[in-house]
């Protein structure tokens, strides 16, 4: 599956002659013309529609996930998920212009679209089932990487921090969502275009304030996370070694994770955005990966391995608490813990609104308010199961969402390239 997701990114980023990564600067600039396209079809603004994406991806992956990769994969596990955010950049930009493309309008009028959208519009009938199950596996994948996950990174660092029981946090998480959710896609962007970039800039900040008191150590930080990928980790301390497939193996896996890439799911945010211009609304998407993990991932592992912590044999969350606590003493514990809990929320929130709608593309309108009623009372007992057993059902059901979509990325890439080369003719 990872050499699937990894060789999509490597295919789609030969084929755009690697126009993301060249792009960078323009993917920046156009984030923040979103005004301009107010008077074009779609509900929410393209800043918007990436806040939504990004509140989906930057959760406890960019603060969990980062920390479980490094104690498992060593320190090598950061240089794996950095490629696979390169390559990943192109994947992003195929399927949100795919989403635009071929969106939709549901009986509210409002823009629908996705992979199931994508593959049946694009691929034609003989193709549709590979639709429905998309949406099928997306509906269930939400539970794992959208919402059991979060719920119980969020209800562990609190326990830890606080020693606020894991039931009330979730009781009290259930409740917030539930809040949200009443005011649909809308409501949700709002949300997420508020408190994206407030969360994001904090946690940076005390990332870079880390980075700047040891500017000196950051060389050898780089060099031991490059040799590390090609040579794995000796067993040190508490920490148990890994191997260089160790390393592959969970740095493509927890960046994947942190930043969806090639999932399906950000294009179903991206197809509701105010333009008419899918590839200017590519660009925008693609940029969702390279802040995911080229930024905020970067700061949580350069944090972790410059404090040594991963050695201590202590992994997710508490991992990236001890980290930050060491570096940046009486605050930095509480900036992960409060980070955490922002970063949780959103992407619950987010994730909730995939998830209605890949439901909405199998039932129909009837099945929105049973599934959000479903949503919210699942947070509770995610955030009292077992860690193990729930990341392993986060990647399962996110490989089997992954399947359909990528086989749709490869043969619908023609149009993909097709648009591109006509956008930039212009």
């Amino acid at each position: 599956m990872l050499a699937l997701i990894l060789g999509t990114g490597l295919y789609l980023s030969l084929g755009l002659k690697f126009m993301p990564i060249r792009m960078i600067k323009e993917g920046f600039a156009l984030i923040f013309k979103g005004r301009k396209f107010d008077d074009k079809e779609g509900e929410i603004s393209p800043f918007n529609a990436l806040m939504t994406s990004l509140s989906a991806t930057i959760g406890t992956g960019n603060i969990a996930g980062v920390a479980t990769a490094i104690a498992l994969g060593g320190a090598g596990a950061m240089f794996w998920m950095w490629l696979a955010a390169f390559l990943g950049m192109a994947t992003k930009y195929a399927e949100a212009v795919l989403a635009v493309e071929y969106r939709e309008c549901d009986e509210d009028g409002n823009h629908v679209g996705g992979p199931m959208y994508y593959i049946k519009n694009g691929l034609g009938e003989n193709w549709k089932f590979l639709g429905f199950v998309f949406a099928f596996f997306a509906s269930i994948a939400g539970f794992g990487i959208g919402n059991t996950i979060q719920a119980h990174s969020v209800s562990d660092v609190l326990y830890s921090s606080f020693d606020i029981p894991v039931l009330y946090s979730g009781l009290i998480l259930a409740v917030l969502v539930g809040f949200v959710l009443i005011g649909g896609i809308k409501s949700i962007a709002s949300v997420a275009g508020k408190l994206v970039p407030f969360m994001a800039v904090i946690y940076l900040s005390a990332g870079v304030i880390i980075l700047v008191l040891n500017i000196t150590a950051i060389p050898q930080a780089l060099s031991l996370i490059v040799t590390s990928a090609f040579t794995g980790t000796a067993a040190v301390g508490g920490f148990a070694g890994a191997s260089i497939w160790a390393a592959l193996q969970f740095g493509v896996a927890r960046g994947i994770f942190s930043n969806e890439a090639g999932l399906g799911s950000a294009p179903i945010a991206h197809a509701a955005a105010k333009t008419d211009s899918p590839v200017s609304q590519g660009l925008v998407a693609m940029m969702g990966t390279f802040i995911d993990t080229i930024i905020i991932c970067s700061i949580t592992g350069l944090a972790i391995v410059l404090s040594g912590e991963y050695l201590s044999g202590a992994s997710g969350a508490t991992l990236s608490a001890l980290a930050f606590a060491k570096m940046l003493p009486f605050v930095g514990e509480y900036i992960v813990t409060f980070g955490l809990i922002l970063f949780a929320f959103t992407t619950l929130v987010a994730w909730s609104f995939y998830g209605e709608k890949s439901v909405y593309f199998l039932l129909g309108q009837k099945a929105i308010i049973p599934f959000r009623i479903l949503w919210v009372l699942v947070i509770p007992f995610g955030s009292m199961m077992d860690l193990k057993f729930i990341w392993l059902l986060a990647d399962t059901l996110n490989a089997l969402m992954a399947l359909p979509n990528l086989i749709a990325l490869l043969l619908l890439s023609p149009v993909v390239f097709r648009l591109t080369k006509t956008y930039f003719a212009k």
